[in-house]
């Protein structure tokens, strides 16, 4: 096939890897704002609290390093989740200029239904795959994360402006 054949017949949608990611990406997270919806948070609160689940007690600034946030961003997420009464500021223990941020106990309440809207989303968007399919295509879809540079646990959605 010619060029000139090949672009006027381009290859359907359907057929792109980047296409089909991105429309089921966008399904996904229409999805998931939903359904966190009467939980009273959105989906970046939850990468959040899931980060703060594992690591409580860490200062904003390193919080902001780890996920590859501007601290000015950081300081707006960590306020909104304060204000819905789901984290603390409090002294850090070993620098009196920072501030550790803690789950409060809403947060440990509020997680695991979380949680399992996240696992309820999930099985409905992978219900139609056996287990083997659906190790198959977490680990693909892994190795391209890797692949373009993804920071493992880290929604690119929630760095908005990134650090320089």
């Amino acid at each position: 096939m010619s060029d000139a054949t090949q672009s006027a017949h381009p290859p359907a949608l359907a057929t792109r890897v980047s296409f089909l990611l991105s429309q089921l990406g966008s399904d996904s997270a229409q999805q998931f704002t939903e359904h966190l919806a009467p939980l009273g948070i959105q989906p970046v609160h939850f990468g959040l609290l899931v980060h703060l689940a594992r690591t409580d007690g860490q200062s904003q600034q390193r919080l902001a390093d780890a996920l590859g946030i501007h601290r000015n961003r950081m300081v707006g997420l960590i306020d909104d989740l304060e204000h819905r009464g789901l984290v603390e500021r409090r002294q850090h223990p070993s620098d009196r200029r920072a501030h550790a941020i803690y789950l409060t106990a809403a947060a440990h309440e509020l997680l695991p239904r979380a949680n399992r809207v996240a696992d309820d989303q999930e099985a409905a968007l992978l219900n139609e795959m056996d287990a083997a399919d659906r190790a198959t295509l977490i680990s693909l879809l892994q190795r391209l994360a890797d692949h373009t540079g993804q920071r493992p646990d880290v929604h690119p959605g929630l760095q908005g402006q990134r650090r320089t």
